[in-house]
C-alpha cells in the first residue's frame, strides 16, 4: 500500500505539469504539422516561402550587376547588425535563467501562489527553468550562426564574375542557398524567443502554460502566413 500512495503522490504532485507540456508540445507540433501540408500545396501560402524567394533573386541580382556592391555590403551588415543584436539579447536572457535558477527554494513559493494545481516544488520549479535556459541556448546557437553563415556570404557575394567561373561553390544559387540558410538559422533564433513565452508562464502553473500556448499558436498563424493571400 506505501508504494502505491506514493505513485499516486508523485502522479498529484507532477502530472498537472507533464500533461500541460504534452498538450503544449502536441499542439504546437500538430500546428507545424499543418502548416507543413498547406506549404506542400501552395509554397507562396508561407511567408517564409516568400522570403526565401526574394533573398534568391535580391542574391543573383546583386551578383550579376557589379555596381551593386556596395549597397551588398551595407545589406548584409544591417542583416549582422541584427544578428548581433539578438546574440546580445539571448546572452542577457541566458545570465538572467541562470541567476533565476539559484533562487529556486524562494522564488519557487511566492510564484506558486496563484497556481492551484499540486503544491511547490523547487525541484519541478528548476526543471521549468532549465528547460528555459535550453530554449535561449539554442536562440544563442541559431543567432551564432547566423552571424557566421553571412560574413561568409558577404565575401563570396563580391568575388567578380571572371573569378567564380568554373566554382560551383561560388556560383549565385550556391551563394543565395547560404544567406537563405542564415535566414532560416535567424528564423529559428526568432521562434525560439516566441517558445520562451508559455515557458515563462509554465513558471507559475501548468494552466498558464496552456494558455500561452494557445496565444502563441494564433501570433504565430498570422506570422507564418503570407498577408498578401488573405
Amino acid at each position: 500500500m506505501a508504494e502505491t500512495w506514493l505513485d499516486q503522490q508523485w502522479i498529484r504532485d507532477l502530472g498537472p505539469d507533464a500533461l500541460a507540456l504534452a498538450l503544449s508540445a502536441l499542439m504546437v507540433g500538430a500546428y507545424y504539422y499543418y502548416l507543413r501540408i498547406r506549404v506542400r500545396k501552395d509554397p507562396a501560402y508561407s511567408i517564409h516561402f516568400v522570403n526565401e524567394s526574394a533573398r534568391r533573386m535580391w542574391v543573383e541580382h546583386v551578383m550579376a550587376n557589379p555596381t551593386k556592391d556596395v549597397m551588398a555590403v551595407q545589406t548584409l551588415r544591417n542583416f549582422i547588425m541584427v544578428g548581433i543584436l539578438m546574440v546580445s539579447t539571448a546572452t542577457l536572457l541566458i545570465i538572467g535563467t541562470l541567476t533565476l535558477s539559484g533562487q529556486a527554494d524562494n522564488i519557487a513559493r511566492s510564484w506558486h501562489a496563484i497556481n492551484h494545481l499540486g503544491p511547490p516544488s523547487a525541484e519541478l520549479w528548476t526543471v521549468k527553468v532549465m528547460c528555459l535556459l535550453a530554449d535561449f541556448l539554442v536562440a544563442f546557437f541559431a543567432f551564432a550562426m547566423a552571424i557566421r553563415i553571412t560574413n561568409h556570404v558577404l565575401f563570396m557575394i563580391n568575388v567578380p564574375r571572371e573569378l567564380r567561373e568554373g566554382n560551383d561553390a561560388l556560383t549565385p544559387e550556391a551563394v543565395a542557398r547560404r544567406l537563405n540558410r542564415a535566414g532560416y538559422m535567424m528564423a529559428v533564433g526568432i521562434r525560439s524567443l516566441f517558445v520562451a513565452v508559455p515557458l515563462v508562464f509554465w513558471l507559475f502553473g501548468p494552466a498558464f502554460l496552456m494558455i500561452a500556448t494557445i496565444g502563441l499558436l494564433v501570433v504565430l498563424f498570422k506570422l507564418d502566413r503570407n498577408q498578401v493571400i488573405i
